[in-house]
């Protein structure tokens, strides 16, 4: 039976780790205040997410020679592997920044029910 570490204790996988076959990603953006919540709403409501946090932040940066220090909110956006490069491509659609943050991270393991949930939620057909 394989086994994950956990704070340097072994855990059965199959208990809280949803199966590696299944990989998920979560995607970070970040966006202007008004334009999150049509990014979050369009991603959700063409399924190609199946959940979308939206968290207020300051952001330090350079751009164009030029430092900035701008709000925004950060978008913590879950999905499937599958369907990361669609979401990619309808936030760039989508998004008015020249070169918007977008950030794909594998998920290594996670509550299988919650992982499973994403699953369903992506798919064309509910």
């Amino acid at each position: 039976m394989e086994t994950l570490r956990e704070n340097g204790n072994m855990l059965d996988a199959g208990k809280n780790a949803m199966n590696p076959s299944h990989e998920c990603v979560v995607i970070f953006c970040t966006a202007p205040h008004t334009a999150s919540e049509p990014i979050a709403r369009m991603l959700v409501d063409r399924r190609l997410v199946a959940c979308v946090n939206v968290m207020p932040v300051q952001s330090y940066y350079r751009w164009q020679g030029e430092f900035c220090d701008d709000a925004e909110h950060l978008l913590i956006i879950k999905t499937i592997k599958e369907k990361a490069d669609d979401v990619i491509a309808a936030i760039k659609a989508a998004h008015n920044y020249e070169l918007p943050e977008i950030i794909v991270l594998s998920i290594i393991t996670g509550y299988a029910p919650y992982l499973e949930w994403v699953m369903q939620e992506t798919q064309n057909d509910p």
